[in-house]
């Protein structure tokens, strides 16, 4: 298996029928380029950013390590205040101008923590979001789809791009299932102090 960042020949080009389970043990979050002057063009952007940044205190409370990608900030800003008010201490925050959120930085993070589930959210689906989990494919990763943390500025590009992601091998999946997949029982002592985020997740609208 190559390191993030070169991509693995090898790699399945399509879904696998036997999809891995998210574990704390091996899942990562990278949150991409929820930003000041991109999130007012950006559908369902209030119920995006709310998931989002209560996927990242979720992963912060089972102990994932969790990365923060902003997109050229002098054109498009800071992140947006609830995303870095749940950035956890020593998160991997950083720029970047490549599409594609698999810069050094990043592949050399996820080398130094060994995580190979990725779990993505952020903007936009058929831009940003969809070269980095493409590329962390072929890098031999498995990117999970956070779906319901995952939008554009036109939103019939969404289903399209997902739908490619699919088939590329990465496996969708929604901030509440990930959080209950993460926590695995209900006997799980972290459990409890997650069902408060998970209650809160946003519906978006059908």
């Amino acid at each position: 298996m190559n390191s993030p960042g070169q991509p693995d020949a090898g790699a399945p080009a399509g879904p696998s029928h036997a999809a891995p389970r998210l574990t704390s043990a091996n899942a990562c979050l990278v949150v991409i380029d929820l930003q000041e002057r991109l999130m007012p063009t950006i559908a369902n952007a209030e119920a995006i950013t709310t998931n989002a940044a209560l996927l990242m205190r979720a992963a912060a409370h089972v102990g994932l390590p969790v990365a923060l990608s902003e997109h050229y900030l002098k054109g498009l800003g800071p992140t947006v205040a609830p995303i870095t008010d749940a950035l956890p201490p020593g998160a991997c925050r950083f720029e970047k101008t490549r599409f594609s959120a698999l810069v050094p930085p990043l592949a050399d993070w996820l080398a130094a923590h060994g995580r190979r589930q990725v779990v993505l959210c952020g903007v936009e689906a058929h831009v940003c979001v969809l070269q980095t989990a493409l590329d962390l494919r072929a890098a031999g990763c498995t990117p999970f789809l956070a779906t319901d943390a995952i939008s554009a500025g036109q939103p019939q590009q969404i289903g399209p791009a997902l739908r490619r992601l699919d088939l590329a091998g990465c496996i969708p999946t929604g901030c509440l299932s990930a959080m209950y997949e993460l926590a695995q029982d209900a006997s799980n002592p972290l459990f409890k102090g997650m069902l408060g985020l998970a209650k809160a997740i946003r519906q978006l609208p059908a």
